[in-house]
C-alpha cells in the first residue's frame, strides 16, 4: 500500500490510547501535526491513571496474541531508552495464582477472568527458578489464608507492570516536545465537511463555552469507554453501532511495612528473581475474585471488583468509588496481607472499555459506516488490557493511520 501523510490528525480522547498513537505518530511522520482533544478536566481520570498497570506477554488469545507481544517488547524496550524504572516505575513481575484448596481441585484459578477460560491460565507455565510466594502476601509469611495454594504462573520475563498515570504522562510530553498540540479541556462538538462531503476539521468547545475548530484530515476516536458517545454526537446520521460498554472496577492503594521501596531489588541475570509481583486470587469467602499488585513505589494495588451496572458519567472525574465497594477491597486487603491496619492512600473507580467479544476494536470506518469521505478510525475496548497493549496499539494505529505496514496481526479486530 502507497504510504499516506495527512496533513492533521485529531486525536479524540487523550488517555493512554490516544497518547501512544500521538507519540508514535510524532515519531514516524514529523510533518504531520498531531491535534489531542480531552474532554475531562483532569488527564488521565480513568483507566489509564488509575488501573493497575500489570503487563503480560502471553495471556492473550489468538485475535489479540500478536499485538499483546509486540506491545510487551515495546514496553520493555522503551524503559530500556528512557530509564522506565525510575520515570514511570517499569518493573518485571512474578505472577501467582491463589486458589482454595477446593478451587484448585475444581479447575478454576484466581487469574481465571483475565482469559477466555481456564484452559488459558493453564496455558501460562511455571516460571522456572521463581521462589515461592512474596513476602508481603500473607501466604508468604507462612500465615494461614484458608488453605490457599499459591502457585507461580509467570516470571519477569513474561510479566511486567508499570504506574499507568507516570507512563501516560511521560507519553503525552514527549508527544508535545515534537510538537503535538493538546486541547484540554474541550468537547468535541461536530465535525466539519467540504462541499463534497469530504472530512476537513473539528470543532471543538473550550471550557469558557467558546468554539474553535482544528483542520482535520484524520479523526482517529480514543476515547475509551465513553468512544460510542463521541461518534454519536460527530456522525448523528450514522447507523454504525460501536459495541462498547463499561466493565466498572473499584481500586485502593495501600502501604504495608511488608513491602515498601527499600523492599524492591530490580532483578539481573546474575541475582535472585526480585521485581514486583501479582497475585490473582480466587473467590474463597471475598464475594469477588482479589487481585492485587505490588509495585516498584512501594505501593500495593488491590482491585478485582468489578461490576457492568454502574452508569458511566459525562466525564472520568465524576465517577466516584461506593463505600460498600472500598470496604470489601479493605476486607480483603487485610486478609491477603495478614494485617489488620491498613495505610489506604487512594480509592478509586474506573469504567474500563469492553466489547461483547472481548476484542478491542482498531478500525478504519468507511463512508457507509460514518456518511463522510475521509480518514476516520475508532480504537477502543482493551478491556483489562489497555495498559498491556498500549504501546503496541499507538504504533500499529500510527502506522495505520499513515498507510505502512503494520507491526503486528490485528485482522480479527475490525468492526
Amino acid at each position: 500500500m502507497a504510504s499516506t501523510h495527512p496533513q492533521n490528525v485529531v486525536i479524540v480522547g487523550a488517555g493512554i490510547i490516544g497518547v501512544s498513537t500521538a507519540y508514535y505518530l510524532s515519531l514516524l511522520s514529523s510533518s504531520t501535526k498531531i491535534h489531542l482533544v480531552e474532554a475531562s478536566p483532569e488527564l488521565f481520570a480513568s483507566a489509564s491513571g488509575k488501573a493497575a498497570g500489570f503487563l503480560a506477554r502471553d495471556w492473550f488469545a489468538p485475535a489479540t496474541a500478536s499485538l499483546g507481544k509486540l506491545s510487551f517488547d515495546m514496553h520493555r524496550k522503551l524503559a530500556e531508552e528512557h530509564d522506565g524504572g525510575k520515570v514511570w516505575g517499569y518493573s518485571p513481575s512474578t505472577s501467582f495464582s491463589m486458589s482454595a484448596a477446593h478451587a484448585v481441585e475444581s479447575g478454576a484459578r484466581g487469574e481465571d477472568w483475565l482469559f477466555e477460560g481456564t484452559s488459558r491460565a493453564l496455558m501460562a507455565s511455571a516460571h522456572a527458578g521463581s521462589t515461592g510466594p512474596p513476602q508481603w502476601l500473607a501466604a508468604g509469611r507462612n500465615t494461614d489464608v484458608d488453605g490457599n495454594v499459591v502457585e507461580t504462573i509467570s516470571g519477569g520475563d513474561t510479566t511486567a507492570i508499570v504506574d499507568p498515570l507516570l507512563l501516560s504522562r511521560f507519553l503525552l510530553k514527549q508527544s508535545q516536545a515534537r510538537g503535538a498540540e493538546l486541547h484540554h479541556p474541550a468537547t468535541p462538538v461536530s465535525i466539519q465537511t467540504s462541499p463534497d462531503n469530504v472530512l476537513t476539521g473539528l470543532t471543538i468547545r473550550r471550557a469558557d463555552g467558546s468554539e474553535t475548530t482544528i483542520p482535520c484530515d484524520a479523526l482517529v476516536l480514543t476515547a475509551g469507554v465513553w468512544t460510542p458517545r463521541v461518534f454519536t454526537t460527530l456522525f448523528p446520521s450514522s447507523k454504525t453501532v460501536l459495541p462498547i460498554s463499561q466493565l466498572s472496577g473499584h481500586s485502593i492503594v495501600l502501604r504495608s511495612p511488608h513491602w515498601t521501596h527499600d523492599s524492591y531489588t530490580l532483578p539481573t541475570a546474575a541475582a535472585a528473581p526480585g521485581g514486583c509481583h501479582a497475585a490473582f486470587a480466587s473467590d474463597s469467602g471475598f464475594g469477588f475474585a482479589p487481585e492485587i499488585f505490588s509495585r516498584a513505589a512501594g505501593d500495593i494495588y488491590l482491585a478485582g471488583l468489578n461490576t457492568t451496572t454502574i452508569p458511566v458519567p459525562e466525564l472520568a472525574t465524576d465517577a466516584a468509588p461506593t463505600e460498600d465497594g472500598i470496604k470489601l477491597l479493605e476486607q480483603a486487603a487485610r486478609k491477603l496481607l495478614g494485617d489488620d491496619k491498613l495505610d489506604v492512600i487512594r480509592t478509586g473507580l474506573c469504567h474500563r472499555p469492553v466489547t461483547p467479544s472481548g476484542k478491542p476494536l482498531l478500525a478504519a470506518l468507511d463512508k457507509v459506516k460514518t456518511g463522510v469521505t475521509g480518514s476516520v478510525w475508532v480504537c477502543a475496548g482493551h478491556g483489562p488490557w489497555g495498559i498491556s497493549m498500549s504501546l503496541g496499539t499507538g504504533l500499529v494505529l500510527a502506522e495505520s493511520i499513515l498507510g505502512r505496514p503494520v507491526s503486528a496481526d490485528i485482522s480479527l479486530l475490525g468492526l
